[in-house]
């Protein structure tokens, strides 16, 4: 029974078999996405839910045999009026009451998991490079500056000054940068329980102020439960991701009135950061503009990335790292008049 209770927990479909090849026990999911019963599921032969494919009928044989340690490979699979492509990991078991087990992933499924933990993975080791850069940068930046003050001190002609002016102020600028890039790692973490919407609301108001021709509307779910986090870290990455999308509607020719929605929902059975989540909760800011150019959308969050001029190229770079401290991650969808960034948190933090 606690084993039944633990697989109906997962977000993907999980199938255990016997040493015939039939269905012993299923989840929840495994019948969402079958689309039957358990009474339906149970007592087939795996083979069978599959089209006709040798190479997944061997590895279903082997997983039976107990010789088989672990094999991905794509199936198509059989519903009640049509069929879907799946990813399939077929394994072995040992010391259970079953045989093997199978666990199915629809494919566009896998893929957002794999792009998603791809991306952390770049931006991670990006931001470690950039750390590393920083620290290496800090201190020439700062010789730089206190030789351009005692230069200034004693130039013969004042009107020589705008030159060292131009150093001076160069140096701060670039201290500026480095220390904009090192923020989210160095700063203390304040850990409490807070309300998803009192963050939004605060960044609602200071985009409103900041910029009075955009037309902003809240769309909560007030079912939403307190989560804990740090609340000015996370009022951060999202007054960057709303920031981000203000400031491009209001670079473009206005066609149609410039519109932001900030929106929370809950959503269940999510895998975030490789690890799978019974609820989360999912902030989205949706605007109206022309959406991410399609050159940049594998590398938006990277750092130092735009496609605004003037632009740093950091805040959602920033935005998406502080969202990781949390245990959640932004992904987004964009199109022409309907760009969606969505900022997932788990509930169940620890």
């Amino acid at each position: 029974m606690i084993q039944t209770l633990v697989l109906d927990l997962l977000s993907t479909t999980v199938l255990l078999l016997n040493q015939d090849g039939g269905v012993e026990e299923c989840n929840t999911a495994a019948q969402d996405l079958l689309g039957r019963s358990k009474r339906h599921i149970v007592g087939q032969m795996a083979i069978s839910l599959f089209e006709n494919d040798a190479d997944v009928a061997q590895s279903i044989h082997l997983a039976c045999m107990g010789v088989l340690q672990g094999r991905r490979q794509g199936a198509v699979l059989s519903r009640p009026g049509d069929h879907l492509e799946v990813s399939l990991t077929t394994m072995s078991l040992t010391q259970q009451p079953w045989a093997a087990i199978i666990e199915i992933k629809p494919i566009e499924h896998r893929l957002v998991v794999d792009r998603t933990q791809r991306l952390i993975d770049e931006i991670n080791t990006q931001h470690a490079l950039l750390s590393n850069l920083a620290h290496e940068v800090k201190n020439p930046l700062g010789g730089l500056r206190g030789a351009a003050q005692l230069l200034e001190a004693e130039l013969p002609d004042q009107r020589l000054t705008e030159y060292t002016q131009v150093i001076i102020s160069e140096a701060d600028r670039l201290q500026a940068l480095v220390d904009r890039l090192a923020v989210p790692q160095t700063q203390p973490r304040e850990w409490e329980s807070l309300n998803i919407h009192e963050v939004c609301d605060r960044v609602s108001a200071l985009i409103e102020a900041e910029f009075a021709s955009v037309k902003l509307t809240r769309d909560y779910d007030a079912s939403i439960p307190n989560i804990r986090g740090d609340s000015q870290r996370l009022v951060q990455a999202l007054l960057n991701v709303a920031r981000n999308a203000a400031q491009e509607l209001t670079s473009q020719p206005i066609t149609v009135l410039p519109h932001i929605v900030i929106r929370t929902r809950v959503a269940r059975r999510v895998t975030l950061r490789d690890r799978q989540h019974k609820l989360a909760v999912v902030v989205s800011v949706i605007d109206n503009g022309p959406g991410v150019p399609e050159a940049l959308q594998d590398r938006i969050f990277h750092p130092l990335v735009t496609g605004r001029e003037g632009g740093s190229g950091l805040g959602l770079s920033i935005a998406q790292d502080l969202v990781q401290q949390h245990g959640g991650v932004i992904e987004f969808d964009s199109r022409a008049q309907c760009t969606e960034f969505r900022m997932m948190l788990p509930l169940e933090q620890t």
